[in-house]
């Protein structure tokens, strides 16, 4: 018997909003879900707890912000830092996914440009969350 396929939430970690995406192994698909908001970079851990339970979440997906030569940047240690905190809070395994564009897509996207992006940051983060999701199931 083959193991189920999973339902995942990826996240765009931010040291303001995080966007949080959902996918099925099965469908290998990622839709947006919402945008959390974090005080300097700690997110109301309760509302995360809910989406997993919500969901039934199996496996966390947790976007790694890098230059775009490879390399890491401050914003990489606290993305690791954020996927380590999801995993030993909810016992639940991390896979990392690079996540470079990934932000300019999604204001492609939403036809939006840096001057508007702020008011749309809500969106960008989880349409972000999304596209990271997307890439990794297309690995």
């Amino acid at each position: 018997m083959h193991e189920p396929k999973r339902t995942i939430l990826g996240f765009d970690y931010g040291l303001i909003s995080i966007g949080v995406a959902v996918g099925q192994e099965l469908t290998s698909s990622a839709k947006p879900l919402t945008s959390l908001t974090a005080y300097q970079g700690i997110p109301h851990w309760d509302d995360i707890k809910l989406l997993i339970k919500q969901w039934n979440i199996q496996l966390l997906v947790v976007g790694l912000p890098l230059n775009m030569d490879g390399t890491e940047q401050a914003m990489t240690v606290a993305a690791q830092r954020f996927g380590n905190q999801l995993n030993g809070r909810f016992h639940l395994p991390i896979a990392w996914q690079d996540e470079r564009l990934s932000t300019y897509e999604a204001m492609k996207q939403l036809g939006i440009n840096n001057k508007s992006q702020e008011k749309h940051q809500g969106d960008v983060d989880q349409i972000s969350a999304q596209l990271i999701l997307q890439s990794w199931f297309n690995q």
